[in-house]
């Protein structure tokens, strides 16, 4: 990864890490305002190796079967395999990494699961120059689908990067697809969204305000489908459906997921990294739906890569 000319110093770490503790906040609020019944509770916590954060959870609500929103600011002596997996010229650097990632499990299972991450990094040896990037994004994760949710969650989320130019929203939208995809199943986690990670383009002031623009669209994106579903009739077919689909995501965070394996090897708390798995998650022996189903529609229309927004014009 090159060197960035923009100099990154105390005043630029702390615009980032004031805007994620506000983001938190923002959401934390929002999501309990829609629930109605449960608020979420707060652990603060420290780590050995330097920094901490601030988890919060929200368990048994009237929409929320579990919600969990983290704060994570930690340092240390050497970057985590996972960070250097693919720059391996920063290995042996010592670190910064701050973010808020969130994923939300609603009971109702027409209200897609989703989840929300941004971050920002630092790596500094010596009397080099640091090497900062950003990373981050939003995917929806629906059990029963819906045409109108898909083209809402890729309108919002190409608005988010419009801005940046053009081509940001195609970009981030296909890496998202082959990221949240699950090798061992051939199939994707949901319909996508938006992911990047590296980002230096353009120096810190642009990578800094694309970051904020994908964290401040996840509400507006999110909110509207679970207006619009939370109400919906739900029986125990459609909650066994709910729970055999969440044993892939379960899957896909403990195998694949970079965020996990950040946290778990770099010494961050296990309760915070690990608040993404959902409540009850079933699994089924070599089980497909029945063809015409509502469940059989799912794989057949939704988890597959589309262009929502070109097919809905």
């Amino acid at each position: 990864m090159p060197v960035t000319e923009t100099p990154v110093g105390k005043k630029q770490i702390d615009t980032v890490r004031m805007y994620l503790l506000d983001l938190q906040d923002s959401i934390c609020a929002a999501m309990e305002k829609v629930d109605g019944r449960q608020c979420f509770r707060e652990d603060r916590w420290t780590r050995a190796e330097g920094g901490g954060g601030r988890s919060r959870v929200m368990e048994d609500g009237a929409i929320f079967e579990k919600a969990g929103i983290n704060f994570s600011h930690v340092y240390g002596d050497e970057l985590p395999p996972s960070a250097t997996a693919t720059r391996p010229e920063l290995a042996g650097r010592a670190f910064q990494a701050m973010g808020v990632s969130l994923v939300i499990h609603p009971r109702n299972p027409y209200v897609p699961t989703t989840h929300a991450n941004v971050r920002f990094f630092i790596a500094e040896k010596g009397n080099t120059d640091p090497v900062w990037w950003f990373g981050g994004g939003f995917d929806l994760t629906p059990y029963y689908g819906f045409e109108e949710d898909a083209v809402h969650w890729h309108r919002l989320a190409k608005e988010a990067c419009t801005p940046f130019g053009e081509e940001v929203y195609p970009k981030f939208k296909k890496w998202c697809d082959d990221y949240f995809y699950i090798k061992h199943r051939e199939e994707p986690r949901g319909i996508g969204g938006l992911f990047f990670d590296d980002l230096i383009e353009g120096g810190f002031e642009r990578c800094c305000s694309l970051m904020i623009s994908v964290g401040n669209h996840f509400l507006p994106a999110y909110l509207p489908i679970v207006e619009r579903r939370k109400g919906l009739a739900y029986g125990e077919r459609e909650r066994e459906f709910q729970a055999y689909r969440r044993g892939r995501y379960v899957e896909f965070n403990l195998v694949y997921d970079r965020g996990t394996l950040f946290g778990l090897q770099s010494g961050g708390r296990t309760e915070a990294i690990l608040m993404s798995l959902p409540p009850q998650v079933h699994w089924r022996y070599d089980w497909h739906p029945e063809p015409g189903t509502a469940e059989a529609e799912l794989y057949e229309v939704f988890l597959r890569p589309r262009d929502w927004l070109q097919e809905s014009s």
